[in-house]
C-alpha cells in the first residue's frame, strides 16, 4: 500500500451536536498530525513497514499473491458474472459471485478493495467470496478508477453509483452489506455517508465491516500517498468520512457498523480507527470495535478467505448466516 507504488513499479439539535463533536475531534487530529514531521507521517502511513512477518517489499508481494490466488479459488467454486457494468466509464464494472441455488433469503455483500486508491482492482477482490457464497451470500467486488486515472471525487462517486446499481439489479435480496479494506474502508464509509436524494434509489444498508481504514484524509496530504491523488485540503475535507457523521446518521441510522483494525497496524492507522469508532458511538450509531490480534494491515483482510476466521464469522453473523 504506502508503499504500493514505491514497492510495485438534515438539521436539528442532534445534527448540531454531532457536527460539534466532529469539529472537536478534527481540531484534536489536526493538532496531532501537525506535531508529526513529514518523514514520520510517511512512516506512519506506510502499512508495509509495520508488518512483523516480512520485509516491506515482501509483505506487499505476498499480499497481492494471496488476493489473486484466493480470487482464482473463489471463481473456481462459485457461479460468477464478470465485468458487469454499473456505469459508462471503463473502470465502472463489477464482479458478482453467486450461490449455486440462491434462496429467497439472499444477503448481498459489496466489497471495496484497498490499494491506497491507486493500486489493486476488482480482479483480485473475490478472495473473500467462497466461505460466504457457501453459506448463501452473494458477493459483489466493485471496480473503480484508481489514481492517477481517477481522482478522489470520481472514486467516491463511482462506489456510490455501484451500490445504487446493485440495488436496482438485485432488488430481491434480503439485505445489503458493505465491506472495505484500507482505502476501500474509506470508500465504504463515504457510501454510508451518502445523501441518496440525488440517486434513483435509497439503499438500506444493514451492516458494514470497515477494516483498517483512513477516515480523515488531511494527514496524508503531505505524504507520497497524495502524489498520484493530487488532493488539496478542500478535496480532502469533502471526502473525509469523519466530517459527515450527521449525514451518515441520516442515511445509515439502522446500519450495524463494525470498525476493525489490526494489532500491528501503525499507531496512526490505529488512531484513525479508534477515533472514527468513538465518533460514530458518540453520534448514537450502532457500532462495535474489533482490535484483531496477531494481524497486520494485510493479513487482517487476507484471512477472510477462511471460513473459521474471526472476521468471516463476524460477517456471517451480521448477515444472519452463522
Amino acid at each position: 500500500m504506502s508503499d504500493w507504488r514505491k514497492n510495485m513499479s438534515t438539521d436539528g439539535p442532534l445534527c448540531v451536536c454531532v457536527d460539534l463533536c466532529v469539529q472537536l475531534i478534527h481540531t484534536h487530529t489536526h493538532t496531532h498530525t501537525h506535531t508529526l514531521s513529514r518523514q514520520e507521517l510517511e512512516r506512519q502511513y506506510s502499512p508495509s513497514r509495520w508488518s512483523l512477518r516480512m520485509s516491506a517489499d515482501d509483505v506487499i508481494r505476498a499480499h497481492v499473491a494471496a488476493l489473486r490466488s484466493g480470487t482464482e479459488k473463489a471463481r473456481a467454486v462459485t457461479q460468477t458474472l464478470i465485468d458487469v457494468p454499473y456505469g459508462e466509464g471503463d473502470g465502472e464494472k463489477l464482479d458478482v459471485y453467486l450461490p449455486s441455488s440462491p434462496s429467497p433469503d439472499l444477503p448481498l455483500l459489496v466489497y471495496l478493495h484497498g490499494g491506497y486508491w491507486q493500486f489493486l482492482s476488482k480482479d483480485e477482490s473475490g478472495f473473500l467470496a467462497a466461505p460466504l457464497v457457501q453459506r448463501g451470500v452473494a458477493v459483489v467486488a466493485v471496480g473503480y478508477s484508481t489514481a492517477p486515472k481517477g481522482n478522489m471525487d470520481l472514486m467516491v462517486s463511482q462506489v456510490r453509483r455501484s451500490v445504487a446499481s446493485v440495488i436496482q439489479q438485485y432488488s430481491h435480496i434480503s439485505g445489503l452489506y458493505l465491506c472495505g479494506h484500507s482505502a476501500g474502508a474509506h470508500l465504504a464509509a463515504m457510501v454510508l455517508s451518502t445523501d441518496w436524494s440525488q440517486y434513483d434509489v435509497a439503499p438500506q444498508i444493514k451492516g458494514a465491516l470497515l477494516v483498517s481504514g483512513i477516515y480523515d484524509l488531511l494527514p496524508i496530504l503531505s505524504t507520497y500517498v497524495n502524489e498520484p491523488l493530487k488532493m488539496n485540503e478542500e478535496v480532502a475535507l469533502r471526502n473525509s468520512p469523519r466530517h459527515f457523521l450527521s449525514q451518515l446518521k441520516a442515511s445509515s441510522t439502522s446500519c450495524d457498523i463494525t470498525v476493525a483494525v489490526a494489532q500491528n497496524d501503525s499507531p496512526e492507522f490505529r488512531r484513525q480507527s479508534q477515533e472514527y469508532f468513538t465518533a460514530l458511538e458518540s453520534a448514537g450509531l450502532h457500532v462495535s470495535f474489533e482490535d484483531v490480534p496477531d494481524t497486520d494491515h494485510f493479513s487482517i483482510i487476507e484471512q477472510l478467505e477462511e471460513q473459521d476466521y474471526h472476521l468471516t464469522q463476524l460477517l456471517l453473523k451480521m448477515m444472519g448466516k452463522s
